[in-house]
């Protein structure tokens, strides 16, 4: 099997993930409960064609196609393919998850128009819910935990806590750069203490391989790096982009998707500048930074 070629995860009796490397722009992570009976999938993907790839791994471990799909936030990579398994199944998310899923439309095919992500149609959450919601398959409690704005204003944590799981969507990325933008640079960091309160021996990450409650502590130094670059760039009056092309990664020089930094750290000035968290920022002016910090070689979709 080539290496980038998606592959499951057996975390327990009736949990997979679903994993597509190498995790960089729209490879996102999935994941499925089931019983045998019912089954709740976790985050669908960002083309059609990976989308019924899904579809079809579901269906060769043994079990139903899924009657419910969670989002664990409303960006493309996790749920252009939505509506591969709907209507038969009942998508659920956050309540920002759908009005941002209706806001964004098809944002994919504006920021990669080569890319070929086949008939999407946007399909949002149906039942959403505010802070938190359980849903039960079988006996395997599926608890939705909302943190606050994090990665975006519309996470969901996915906690199995009888399977000691939990998918944390794009909360964290494992081997790739997380990604603030339309989030929170100190909500993302109230998320991981959530999340290391939940105490999960299994953690699936939004990108990247599956690991242990290790991969916070990863994510926090990254965060706390950018908090620490945001407060010096900020006081000397540097733009984000300056910032960032002055900055040394040090142990994240080689993480997937360095170009992220620009944008962090466009999120933490923001912050600094005493904006809510969550507040929108202008993408446009985002994406060309990171697009600068490639060099002119605009960043690439690899679905």
């Amino acid at each position: 099997m080539p290496a980038t070629d998606p592959y499951t995860v057996r975390l327990a009796p009736e949990v997979y993930a679903y994993v597509q490397p190498d995790g960089g722009w729209c490879l996102n992570n999935a994941g499925f409960v089931s019983d045998g009976r019912s089954t709740l999938l976790i985050d669908t993907a960002a083309t059609e064609r990976r989308a019924r790839a899904l579809r079809e791994t579901v269906l060769a471990a043994g079990v139903p196609l899924p009657r419910t799909v969670v989002n664990t936030h409303h960006h493309g990579d996790h749920t252009y393919g939505n509506a591969v398994f709907a209507p038969e199944a009942v998508v659920i998310g956050h309540d920002a998850c759908r009005s941002e899923q209706f806001a964004a439309g098809h944002q994919l095919h504006l920021v990669w128009p080569r890319t070929d992500f086949g008939d999407i149609t946007i399909t949002a959450p149906t039942v959403t819910y505010a802070d938190r919601l359980t849903v039960h398959v079988g006996d395997t409690e599926v608890r939705l935990i909302h943190p606050g704005p994090a990665h975006t204003i519309g996470d969901s944590i996915v906690h199995l806590p009888e399977r000691s799981t939990v998918f944390t969507g794009d909360l964290v990325f494992r081997g790739g750069t997380p990604f603030l933008a339309m989030g929170s640079l100190r909500g993302s960091l109230r998320a991981l203490e959530l999340l290391r309160s939940l105490d999960a021996t299994h953690v699936v990450p939004g990108h990247g391989p599956v690991g242990d409650p290790s991969v916070y502590d990863e994510t926090e130094r990254y965060l706390r790096y950018v908090e620490e670059l945001a407060d010096a760039g900020h006081a000397k009056g540097l733009t984000p982009l300056e910032a960032a092309r002055a900055a040394d990664l040090g142990e994240f020089a080689g993480w997937r998707e360095s170009e992220r930094l620009v944008a962090n750290l466009h999120r933490a000035y923001a912050e600094l500048d005493g904006l809510p968290e969550g507040s929108p920022l202008d993408v446009a002016t985002v994406f060309a930074d990171m697009t600068a910090m490639n060099g002119g070689v605009p960043v690439a979709c690899h679905a």
